[in-house]
């Protein structure tokens, strides 16, 4: 995937918000859009990586769901199981849902179910070597895309956005997993 790379002043080029920023202030002279500048932006971007994120996925014969629940079992580390409650509340799905992915990812044999030995009526979801390698591989390669992504900002730049993006983020991930 080729970017295209802005000049390295890109506060002086003029990006596609700053026309439509430029537009309603034109038409709507008496409200503040202030807030499109950020947030229009965050929206194009989040556009452009889903993007990149679905064909990195393609590559590898996953879906984005797919990856969510191989990369959640892949950060549990060894032995890379979990129950599917604690699959749910990782990605954040209904009971049914989850159901449904662990047995569409079972039958392509990228996990398997267990039975829980601590919990005699608890089964456990298990990251099979397939899924194990698949994920690997597909997150190395979303990792290069990202990095593809950010490539023009610096080191520096990448840990300010890095740092505001939180703030921005933790009210809305509090509420979200109920950590309030």
């Amino acid at each position: 995937m080729t970017l295209p790379h802005a000049d390295h002043d890109a506060e002086r080029s003029e990006d596609e918000v700053d026309r439509l920023v430029a537009a309603w202030r034109q038409e709507r002279p008496d409200l503040d859009v202030e807030p499109l500048q950020v947030l229009s932006r965050v929206s194009r971007l989040a556009r452009h990586l889903d993007r990149a994120r679905r064909a990195s996925f393609a590559e590898h014969g996953l879906e984005t769901w797919e990856f969510d629940v191989l990369t959640a079992l892949r950060r549990a580390g060894e032995p890379y199981e979990m129950s599917p409650g604690a699959l749910l509340r990782a990605t954040l799905v209904t009971s049914g849902t989850m159901t449904n992915r662990i047995d569409r990812l079972t039958a392509a044999g990228l996990v398997r179910r267990r039975p829980d030995t601590e919990d005699r009526r608890g089964v456990l979801v298990s990251l099979t070597e397939a899924g194990r390698t698949r994920v690997d591989s597909a997150f190395a390669d979303l990792l290069r895309r990202e990095h593809e992504l950010l490539a023009n900002l610096g080191k520096h730049e990448q840990q300010a956005l890095s740092g505001l993006l939180r703030t921005l983020l933790v009210p809305f991930d509090a509420t979200d997993t109920g950590a309030r």
